[in-house]
């Protein structure tokens, strides 16, 4: 459900409305009924909220497995409280284990406060340090995704002076294989071509404007296209998102910092942005905006990135089934 105080309800209320007249995927909330059901009054044409617990009858409407009940005064939308930040914490680590005991197929997360999450105490960066943690997953990355653009980052919430200094053969390396493996087993492209970003200006001019892409980039290139991964570059960043007849020349991208990638995807694909945690021991997918506190409460919210997270997650479950009908039937 995200923060309560934020817009994670209303826009949950929104999408699961848009999703019943598509008969898409069946959906969960984790969270508190009694905010569910004070953000269904507030939209028109919200579906009926109902308590669920795991096992039941799965109920008309929007289902809602609550993990605790919040005070008046801690479910109040646009003031969030500590209280709030813990439930939402707790909210995160009850969904990571749901899906870990296989009773959900994937995980979509609602925007959480970091700022409120360490005031509550617990000291992680964002959902996919936890996540993380919860599932002993010493290798994942942050992809985001849209209509159009693919992006995995290799580095992501540092500052500019330390990027080259993190940037590394192998978590270059391990980016290209996630990336390859993800768009093979949960978009279903066979044989995706990837499309690498250099470092420098235009790709470091071999090497007049700096060594990152000789000595990093491109070693790691060779190894992954030795394994037949369908990888190229270093293709220079200001260009490598130009499209030809509408389309780009790979089917994902791997930017090497935060807003290399982020500031195309976020033009291209604002309202509709994906965030994708790679690596993980399931599907766990969120939209691209935080909990925008401003407007919460007041019918504003944008529900288009968090249906856009549902319906990627349920794609990507509906093409690891197929994949194992084919296998079972191999």
């Amino acid at each position: 459900m995200g923060d309560p105080s934020g817009i994670g309800p209303e826009i949950i209320v929104k999408a699961a409305s848009a999703l019943g007249q598509r008969e898409a995927a069946r959906i969960v909330v984790i969270g508190d009924a009694a905010v569910m059901r004070e953000s269904a009054e507030r939209v028109a044409g919200a579906p009926k909220v109902s308590q669920w617990r795991v096992g039941e009858r799965f109920p008309k409407g929007l289902a809602v497995l609550s993990t605790g009940e919040l005070s008046p005064e801690a479910r109040v939308p646009g003031r969030p409280t500590v209280a709030g930040g813990d439930a939402s914490y707790r909210y995160v680590v009850a969904g990571a284990k749901m899906a870990l005991a296989g009773e959900v197929d994937a995980l979509v997360t609602a925007p959480i406060s970091k700022e409120w999450w360490n005031r509550a105490g617990h000291r992680y960066p964002g959902h996919s340090e936890l996540l993380a943690k919860l599932s002993h997953t010493r290798l994942w990355r942050m992809m985001f995704v849209g209509e159009r653009l693919n992006v995995a980052l290799v580095t992501v919430h540092m500052g500019l002076a330390k990027v080259s200094k993190a940037l590394t053969r192998p978590r270059v390396l391990d980016t290209i294989r996630l990336l390859a493996r993800h768009m093979r087993e949960d978009r279903g492209v066979a044989n995706p071509r990837l499309g690498v970003l250099g470092f420098n200006p235009h790709a470091g001019e071999g090497g007049l404007f700096g060594d990152e892409e000789i000595r990093i980039i491109e070693p790691a290139l060779m190894r992954a296209r030795a394994e037949g991964i369908d990888a190229f570059g270093p293709l220079a960043p200001d260009t490598a998102f130009i499209r030809t007849d509408g389309r780009f020349g790979f089917d994902a991208a791997v930017a090497m910092y935060h807003d290399q990638g982020l500031i195309a995807v976020k033009t291209l694909e604002f309202e509709r942005a994906v965030n994708v945690t790679l690596g993980l021991p399931f599907i766990r997918t969120s939209p691209d905006h935080g909990t925008a506190f401003a407007i919460a409460g007041q019918g504003k919210a944008n529900p288009s990135s968090i249906l856009a997270a549902i319906e990627y997650a349920a794609h990507a479950v509906e093409v690891r089934r197929e994949a194992r009908a084919r296998r079972s039937a191999a």
